[in-house]
């Protein structure tokens, strides 16, 4: 089976599990996606699915693109990411839900991080600064970042003020609370990287990362 699925982060709430505990919980808009390509090792090289999801106008989508997604009987989308084949026959044009996760109780979620522009190493770091008081003029610059005599150089990987998230991130092992098959929807404990609109692929958790993971909620189908 496939365990993989790519969605939308919808937003934040709350829900009460099956004994009347508060969970805070993220709520994203999974499939359904279309497999767009299915890549073999005689053809390919190796075996993947693409996925595909969220509709897009095809006067925003280049030629190549609209026959690609043309020969899955698909229309064009915004979101494309290739998983690991499971294995199993699947042909172009196949719809992928998120009823793959019935059984499961933790996930992994990828997707891209709030950009925050240029930040300075306090807010980056999480530098402490330096004293505010006794004619100090340096409260939140980071202090001396090399040497002056050997090596006198910045040295490689030296934590300095720079562009701040936008970046690819995964967290792991994420508890998948409830899933209501007729909207779409998965609701995930805790947050997910990403600003509320944004793409993210949901994956099932390795065995062993669901192992170190504690359960505590029931999972309710819906």
């Amino acid at each position: 089976m496939i365990t993989s699925i790519l969605g939308r982060k919808v937003g934040m709430t709350q829900i009460f599990d099956a004994v009347g505990n508060m969970v805070p919980v993220t709520v994203v808009e999974a499939g359904p996606c279309v497999i767009s390509q299915v890549k073999t090792a005689q053809s390919d090289g190796y075996e993947a699915l693409q996925l595909a999801f969220s509709d897009k106008k095809a006067k925003h989508t280049t030629k190549p693109l609209l026959g690609h997604f043309g020969k899955s009987g698909s229309t064009p989308k915004a979101f494309v990411r290739e998983v690991p084949s499971d294995g199993e026959p699947h042909e172009a044009g196949d719809k992928v839900t998120v009823e793959i996760f019935a059984d499961v109780h933790h996930i992994d979620v990828t997707g891209t991080s709030k950009g925050k522009g240029f930040a300075g190493v306090v807010k980056r770091w999480h530098f402490a600064g330096q004293p505010a008081t006794h004619g100090a003029m340096g409260l939140r610059v980071p202090g001396s970042i090399g040497q002056s005599a050997y090596p006198s150089r910045v040295l490689k990987g030296t934590r300095m003020g720079g562009h701040m998230g936008d970046a690819r991130v995964t967290i792991r092992g994420q508890e998948l609370v409830r899933i209501d098959a007729e909207r779409n929807l998965l609701f995930i404990k805790g947050q997910v990287p990403g600003a509320d609109g944004g793409f993210v692929m949901v994956t099932k958790s390795p065995e062993w990362v669901a192992k170190r993971k504690k359960q505590t909620f029931t999972t309710q189908a819906s």
